[in-house]
């Protein structure tokens, strides 16, 4: 993915359109349909969760070895350091490890952040294509996974996991916007935003959508804490 200010590539996906719609609910049915599994079959067994962190990393290994081989990993451009890049491997460190810090952090940044690449994909091929094939897989088996995680009770965020998720994000964009700075390149939208629709849209022009976009990241995260708020609150008092 060319992370330069460029122009795109138009894209036969229609946002929201059959095919869209029904990727995405492929993605809630695995979710829905491993947690079940890892409830009522596996229990407490670490295998279904290791195999899930194996495919992503075999996947992202391979991704990185064909970029590589046709010439497309190149410096600055073509890097993973998107924002969904850093979840994708904080991801595969969470299904190998189980930890609960870094389930803090990815559990917001996959359903915040991947989640909405998902729903309004920044495409540079036509669909079909093994460009957007592999976009759909990988962002989709992220989120699949963390919900996974979270709906078979493998993990839950924690008490404070809204305030440690939104200071990774803002260490991040740092990182992100310091070589955006350095190199003119466009990791996490920082200098322009995507052509394709997206929440981006909706917040005003540079550089007003990057602090509407402070403010929407910590409402979804607050959102996404709500189911477990009683469960955490009475814990603490246990």
């Amino acid at each position: 993915m060319d992370h330069f200010l460029a122009a795109k590539t138009p894209v036969d996906l229609p946002l929201l359109g059959p095919a869209h719609l029904s990727m995405l609910a492929g993605i809630l049915l695995l979710a829905g349909a491993l947690a079940v599994l890892q409830r009522t079959v596996l229990r407490e067994s670490p295998w279904l969760r290791r195999g899930l962190g194996g495919v992503l990393l075999l996947e992202t290994l391979a991704w990185y070895a064909y970029q590589a081989r046709i010439g497309q990993l190149t410096f600055p451009a073509h890097l993973p350091l998107e924002l969904c890049d850093v979840t994708l491997f904080l991801t595969i460190a969470e299904m190998f490890t189980l930890g609960a810090l870094l389930f803090d952090v990815c559990y917001y940044l996959a359903l915040a952040g991947t989640s909405m690449a998902l729903l309004t994909p920044d495409l540079w091929e036509r669909f079909p294509s093994l460009s957007t094939g592999q976009f759909f897989f990988a962002h989709g088996l992220v989120v699949a996974s963390v919900l996974y995680l979270a709906w078979s009770g493998l993990a839950r965020p924690r008490r404070g996991s809204v305030g440690r998720a939104m200071l990774a994000l803002n260490v991040w964009a740092v990182v992100a916007g310091c070589f955006d700075w350095l190199f003119k390149t466009d990791y996490m939208y920082l200098r322009q935003k995507p052509e394709q629709n997206s929440l981006l849209n909706l917040l005003g022009p540079w550089p007003w959508y990057i602090a509407g976009g402070e403010v929407l990241a910590l409402v979804l995260f607050g959102l996404l804490y709500l189911p477990f708020r009683r469960a955490n609150a009475n814990a603490r008092r246990l």
